[in-house]
């Protein structure tokens, strides 16, 4: 069967400072509320320049089910930090607390707690910070937690040094256990294996992604991998299946590897824009949601890939309406319950030709007065900008298979990026062709 693919925006939200990640609470009773990081160089004053500082601020938002005239995003804080270089929530509580970590530019990790008051009002509250040592950023966090286990908080961190270091957390204390140099410049990027979270995998500006054994010393890598041609700077491993692993790199392109064999990836996928973020969807195995910094935000659908473990990753959906550096983005745990909105009627065809063979249609005018686009083939399949169309021959539509028997399919996505400072709020939508609601005018 074929499924038709929309992307339509919801809201838009402007900053202030450079945006460069986002991130959904994952606990069942969390799951409305939403952060975001910004990262701000301010250059020095005086005739000597001086030195630069790097500001940063902590977002906290709400969604709320408010219907579809309604922005659905509510801030609800804002707090002055330093500059933030990534946010991730512990997936589970700890000691009864929802907490955040933040890796910031003044080399430290910081966590915080959401709380609630008796009068039902949110807020996030500093809890702990500790500093990496020496005079670095910090630039990447992880959580031992990915598949819901509570039994040992870890979390793993990354800095400009090129180090790697793996802290504890009990009853809200960080004491760190090990700390080593993974790298010979920076350490874009750390993770655990979330299936065995003895195993750590960092990836760096020496173009080396690497494996570390906690249960030796770390000071030898269980793997070092060449595999990417530049910095490794996303690394995510697969909630649901065991022992595959997702890359990303400023080469562009997408790895996926069976942790068993770290000498050749069995995926390769070229997405054009330097892969800075990958995130695995929370309960579909099979969708990878990628930030591609100078190539937008693309869903990629890997399920034949991981059933044969070969081939690339065919993109099913792209969010192409921000207008600079793709860096955060994260899926929502929300069901959506309202179905999608239906594009504004109109007594001309809202139509314009591309250059190639798709057609790019204005769909849904949102509360905020921007507009998502989609550009599709003649089979209704979306066509990545700067893609050239496939052609519409008897395989050009490919089959997209979610994992269950629902008849249709929506998800709920934040996306944020640089230099514009703007937070997206957006919906895809998956359902069968021929059972699309829209009406589209040809």
């Amino acid at each position: 069967m074929a499924w038709k693919s929309r992307t339509r925006s919801l809201q838009v939200f402007d900053t202030e400072l450079s945006a460069d990640t986002v991130e959904w609470c994952p606990i069942s009773s969390r799951h409305k509320f939403l952060v975001c990081g910004t990262y701000q160089l301010q250059k020095g004053k005086g005739e000597d320049g001086g030195a630069p500082s790097r500001t940063g601020r902590l977002y906290l938002f709400e969604h709320r089910h408010k219907g579809l005239t309604s922005p659905p995003l509510t801030e609800l804080q804002r707090i002055d930090t330093a500059a933030i270089l990534d946010l991730k929530w512990c997936h589970v509580p700890v000691s009864g607390m929802v907490v955040l970590g933040l890796a910031a530019a003044t080399g430290e990790l910081q966590l915080y707690t959401l709380s609630e008051s008796q009068e039902g009002s949110s807020n996030l509250q500093a809890l702990n910070s500790v500093e990496l040592g020496g005079d670095q950023l910090a630039l990447s966090l992880d959580w031992s937690t990915g598949r819901l286990d509570s039994s040992d908080v870890r979390v793993v961190c990354s800095d400009s040094a090129g180090r790697v270091s793996v802290l504890s957390l009990d009853e809200g204390a960080l004491t760190t256990l090990s700390q080593w140099k993974a790298h010979d410049f920076e350490a874009w990027i750390s993770a655990f294996s979330y299936w065995d979270t003895q195993l750590v995998y960092s990836g760096g500006d020496d173009c080396k992604l690497k494996g570390w054994d906690l249960r030796i010393s770390p000071s030898s890598p269980t793997f070092v991998c060449k595999r990417h041609s530049m910095g490794v700077c996303s690394i995510h491993s697969n909630p649901h299946r065991e022992h595959i692993l997702a890359t990303g790199s400023y080469d562009e392109t997408v790895l996926l590897w069976d942790g068993r064999n770290m000498r050749q990836p069995f995926s390769e996928s070229m997405l054009g824009g330097g892969v800075w973020r990958l995130k695995w969807h929370p309960t579909q195995e099979h969708l990878l949601l990628a930030a591609c910094m100078h190539n937008d935000f693309h869903i990629l659908h890997c399920q034949q890939t991981m059933e044969s473990n070969k081939g690339a990753c065919p993109v099913v959906a792209s969010y192409i309406l921000h207008n600079s550096l793709a860096y955060g983005a994260d899926w929502s745990r929300l069901s959506l319950e309202e179905p999608a909105p239906l594009s504004p009627p109109a007594s001309e065809p809202k139509e314009h030709f591309t250059d190639g063979d798709g057609h790019l249609r204005i769909q849904y005018e949102s509360p905020t007065a921007s507009f998502d686009t989609s550009l599709e083939d003649d089979c209704g399949q979306y066509i990545p900008e700067g893609i050239t169309p496939p052609s519409t021959s008897s395989n050009a539509c490919h089959t997209v298979t979610p994992n269950d028997d629902a008849s249709s399919m929506s998800f709920l996505l934040a996306t944020c990026s640089f230099y514009d400072h703007m937070l997206h709020l957006w919906r895809w939508d998956l359902a069968p062709a021929e059972t699309q609601v829209e009406t589209n005018v040809c």
